[in-house]
């Protein structure tokens, strides 16, 4: 439209104004939704890396806690084979070495190695042999190591929720300049607040461009 002079109108002038308005309204929607659907994501994404990791807790503790009773287990036999040795009960002592467990007979053979009721440098105990493991001790170990891994891949996920959030809040930023700026009477403060509004979005934009993205398919 031109005045009558020949001369762009002032509503024309400012039409373009409008039009990239309703673009970067558009555009931060779109983008608003999109951060708002990653957040959520990454929530759930979180939730359940935490609960593997408390599973994992849990299993250590209880993996943990056969191991304490085996221990106790090798320490009660090995203390009354002990005391029948030390009372020449030859039969008694044969018999809690037929009740060692697999774990414990390795470590105990190999502490006798070392003449320990004759040799003053010999271990204190089968304990002390680097024979006697518990393969629970170990499970524990590994279920303990799992689980502070993976709590700490939620913990990333929660950043990438937050971040996703926080992009949502300058997507709404960016809504607002650009719904305002359509509203102003005065051309350069509408382009002013409209500038404002693409500049916010731009920054992001181009921040949640380098995201990580979780898909539910």
């Amino acid at each position: 439209m031109t005045s009558s002079n020949g001369e762009p109108s002032a509503k024309a002038k400012g039409g373009w104004v409008d039009t990239a308005a309703a673009i970067l309204l558009a555009a931060a929607a779109v983008a608003t939704a999109w951060s708002s659907y990653q957040a959520s994501r990454w929530t759930g994404e979180q939730a359940k890396a935490f609960s593997v990791a408390n599973a994992a807790r849990v299993e250590s503790t209880k993996a943990s806690n056969l191991a304490n009773a085996q221990s106790q287990i090798d320490i009660a036999l090995f203390t009354q084979w002990v005391d029948a040795y030390l009372t020449d009960d030859d039969e008694l002592a044969r018999f809690y070495e037929r009740r060692f467990r697999d774990e414990f007979d390795p470590a105990f053979r190999a502490w006798i190695d070392t003449d320990p009721f004759t040799d003053p440098s010999a271990p204190d105990s089968p304990f002390a042999m680097p024979e006697y493991a518990v393969a629970a001790n170990e499970q524990a170990r590994k279920l303990e190591a799992s689980a502070n891994e993976t709590a700490e891949t939620a913990r990333e996920y929660v950043q990438r929720a937050t971040n996703y959030v926080l992009a949502v809040v300058l997507f709404a930023v960016a809504l607002f300049f650009a719904g305002i700026s359509t509203k102003l009477p005065r051309p350069g403060l509408k382009k002013t607040v409209l500038a404002v509004g693409v500049i916010v979005f731009l920054v992001a934009a181009v921040w949640i461009a380098t995201f990580p993205i979780s898909l539910q398919i």
